[in-house]
């Protein structure tokens, strides 16, 4: 019986929640792989039991420039000694011990995912040292990696105009067919429900958000999610006079989030253009809305206005008033043909914007 091929998959990001993460692995199992997971220990982190091997270590350091470093080298050293036939670096922080080991060990090939356009992220703006540094690690690494793919056909443009690097798409949709652990779930409010699910981080549109409910009624906000800006959120709403309008949830484990999702009124994707990775990202949960038909308020970035416009899935708003919101929510939900009508759309787009389509193109990548 021969033997199976690896594949040796690095990531920084929590590997409980990292659906692209876990989508590929599973997918790269059902070929008949054999699939290992390198990642870290990070804070109120989940345990998950999966179908492919995982590992994560513990760091002495786990913010900027100590922890990639830290990260890198440790990583380095376990792909010295571990046998592999594909290496696969998720974004641009696990790029530099991939590449290099990939290089130490000629029979494992590099493959890389880019999540985002790295060096463009919104964390970034404003940080011109921190930001170079990034760009100069993509100027060198990425027209030297022969196979890679990445979320949007914006950062495929971007990065093939850049680096002419011949770069593919895989967006990160979500499987038509997908575990769901059904559970009788309700919001703390008789109001309609305006959802925002996802990591609480800046740049969400979720201030213009909560200061557009003072131009609604019988409206409330439900944030479902965790992230760096939470207590931020915290105070604005109650700056605002909204503590009894804006509902936190905190973190819900992925498998029942869709529960949540199905029965709230609109979901918000409102991403604000704070630098290039966001004006050409898809984020997640615009496809989980979409699978849970639910109608969308966008805003303006080119990405995300390409599908809520090609499939009329929503409504998309030119800037981010706070009445320019409240406004666009109200002709959704005070329309029960249009209302209709976009979850019709979503039931349609749902199966063309789906996980089993988008795998496939993954065989043009990991040969058994």
């Amino acid at each position: 019986m021969p033997k199976k091929k690896r594949v040796f998959v690095a990531v920084t990001n929590d590997v409980s929640t990292d659906q692209r993460v876990h989508k590929v692995c599973s997918y790269l199992v059902k070929k008949d792989f054999e699939v290992v997971v390198y990642g870290r220990v990070l804070p109120n982190t989940i345990q998950v039991s999966r179908t492919y091997t995982i590992y994560r270590k513990k760091h002495w350091f786990n913010h900027n420039f100590l922890f990639y470093a830290e990260y890198n080298l440790r990583l380095f050293f376990r792909l010295l000694f571990y046998k592999t036939d594909y290496i696969l670096s998720n974004d641009l922080d696990t790029l530099p011990a991939c590449f290099f080991a990939s290089k130490f060990k000629r029979k494992s090939e590099l493959i890389y995912d880019s999540h985002e356009l790295f060096s463009e992220g919104p964390e970034l703006q404003g940080r011109q040292f921190v930001k170079t540094f990034w760009r100069k690690l993509e100027d060198f690494f990425l027209p030297r990696i022969k196979k890679s793919y990445t979320v949007s056909q914006s950062i495929v443009d971007f990065y093939n105009k850049r680096y002419d690097n011949n770069m593919g798409l895989i967006r990160n949709v979500p499987l038509l067919d997908r575990t769901v652990k059904k559970e009788n779930v309700c919001f703390p409010t008789k109001n309609k429900v305006v959802l925002y699910q996802g990591v609480l981080n800046p740049g969400r549109g979720i201030k213009p958000m909560i200061q557009a409910l003072h131009f609604l009624k019988d409206v409330d906000l439900v944030i479902i999610g965790y992230g760096k800006v939470e207590e931020e959120l915290i105070e604005f709403v109650s700056k605002e006079k909204m503590d009894k309008r804006v509902h936190f949830l905190g973190r819900v484990a992925h498998d029942v989030l869709p529960n949540y999702t199905q029965i709230a009124d609109i979901g918000m994707v409102l991403e604000e253009p704070l630098g290039k990775s966001f004006e050409f990202s898809l984020p997640n949960k615009l496809f989980d809305y979409i699978h849970a038909e639910l109608p969308i308020i966008s805003g303006s970035l080119i990405e995300i206005n390409r599908i809520v416009n090609s499939y009329k899935v929503g409504v998309a708003v030119n800037n981010y008033s706070p009445k320019k919101i409240a406004k666009a929510i109200e002709s959704i939900l005070s329309d029960k043909e249009l209302y209709g009508k976009i979850k019709e759309n979503q039931r349609n787009a749902k199966t063309e914007l789906c996980w089993e389509n988008e795998e496939k193109k993954l065989d043009d990548y990991f040969i058994n």
